[in-house]
């Protein structure tokens, strides 16, 4: 019996950390869905980038009150869950607070109490955070996209950090030992007092729970993450050193496109060369994305990474002009849509069944994707260097390379191009005349 709760302990550890990894098994294995990109070259560039973005937060102060307060509680839950590792200590080997007997009194409960204050902070910062989904009525808040679940999940990680915290100086503030012997604990010592007139044994009974509580906590916490946009608290930092380095107004062209129009640029080519050569077998089997499979896995680690926060969206000249158009939506459509196959895939043991559906028409409409302008603002906006551009064109080539269904206004573009070689309907003589002074 006396080694019980210990037993425990490492069961709950083992199953929290198994269930994780099977998690982190699955989001793996959905990213490789897509399509092979090389990410690898400009090492230190990318570096920099996962340093300063991912790490420094430097693209979230673009918007000093939300930036402040999101670097509180990022760097406030990040250094308080150091206590984790005593917490996973003692649980294992039935120790009591160990690092206060290595580190001495003092030390220790100077640590502790900065703790303390980062808890206080983080839970004061949640609140504000709270007010202002629920309360403030901040538009990026209220679109459609951010009803139901998205609305709901955002709320449940502020009620986790707040639960997190309050556990974390409940703990100490009924740890009657630890609060005789430390110096200075800012916040918990002024929580003591509430607990006056309880006896020694409930008060360590108060102290365990809250012990057990937070713990178990942060296993929940850890697993819920990939049913969660909070997935960008790991995510990012892959995300940052992968992303596009290349300038923002650079557009990747299809290989097989790119050979077919220096073919016929070149007068002394053989149009045959090709077939001699089996070259053909280069060309995609299809021009474009219509699904998930069909983008790159860069693109899927950009849809798990999402925050949902909103930036991109609220940036959108399309958006804010009344049209369809949410980077954030597309976003959040791509990600929902590769869930669905990575379920599929799991239901039929490996390998996906045709489901009859696919990310554009029965996610994303073609009215979105083309009321994009391509202007690159949810791009640079975006805090951990999110590219809802690339799945927009990648969607848009689809539409007007497989099934020829771009807007009349674009065929009619395309068309005079082709045959006047200008965007006008003037004959090829009279193409340059607008360039005459009169």
């Amino acid at each position: 019996m006396q080694y019980l709760p210990n037993i425990f302990f490492a069961l709950a550890l083992a199953t929290g950390i198994g269930f994780f990894t099977m998690n982190i098994r699955k989001l793996s294995r959905n990213i490789k869905l897509g399509k092979d990109v090389n990410r690898k070259d400009r090492k230190s560039e990318r570096f920099k980038n996962m340093i300063m973005i991912a790490l420094g937060q430097s693209k979230m102060v673009k918007r000093p009150f939300s930036g402040f307060l999101h670097i509180v509680v990022y760097v406030g839950f990040i250094i308080i869950n150091i206590e984790v590792l005593e917490i996973i200590i003692d649980g294992l080997f039935g120790t009591h607070r160990i690092f206060q007997g290595v580190l001495g009194n003092n030390l220790y409960g100077f640590l502790i109490g900065t703790f303390e204050v980062l808890a206080a902070l983080v839970f004061v910062s949640v609140i504000i955070f709270w007010l202002r989904r629920n309360v403030s009525n901040i538009k990026r808040f209220l679109s459609k996209e951010m009803k139901g679940w998205p609305k709901n999940d955002g709320n449940n990680i502020l009620y986790f950090e707040m639960v997190l915290m309050t556990l974390f100086l409940v703990m100490n503030a009924t740890d009657t030992p630890f609060q005789e012997a430390s110096v200075g604990n800012p916040i918990s010592q002024f929580l003591a007092p509430l607990f006056n007139g309880f006896s020694t044994e409930v008060l360590h009974l108060i102290e365990r729970t809250s012990w057990w509580i937070h713990i178990l906590g942060i296993l929940i916490f850890l697993n819920y993450l990939y049913y969660s946009k909070h997935l960008h608290i790991l995510l990012a930092f892959p995300n940052t050193y992968f992303a596009n380095l290349n300038p923002k107004g650079q557009f990747t062209n299809l290989e097989s496109v790119t050979n077919e129009v220096k073919l016929m640029m070149d007068p002394s080519a053989d149009p045959y060369a090709t077939l001699e050569t089996g070259a053909e077998d280069e060309v995609p089997e299809k021009f474009g994305a219509s699904d998930v499979t069909d983008l790159n896995w860069v693109q899927l680690l950009n849809a798990y990474t999402c925050t949902e926060c909103g930036r991109c969206t609220s940036s959108c000249p399309a958006n804010l002009t009344g049209k369809e158009l949410s980077p954030r939506k597309i976003m959040m459509d791509t990600r929902d849509r590769l869930e669905e196959v990575g379920r599929n895939i799991d239901k039929n043991g490996g390998k996906f069944v045709d489901d009859g559906k696919q990310l554009l028409n029965d996610y994303i409409k073609p009215e979105e994707l083309w009321a994009c302008t391509s202007c690159n603002a949810c791009v640079e906006e975006c805090p951990v260097n999110i590219d809802p551009l690339s799945i927009i064109m990648d969607m848009r080539r689809y539409l007007v390379m497989e099934e020829s269904a771009a807007p009349q206004e674009l065929n009619m573009m395309m068309t005079n191009v082709e045959n006047n070689g200008a965007m006008w309907q003037y004959s090829q003589q009279d193409r340059l005349n607008w360039a005459k002074e009169e």
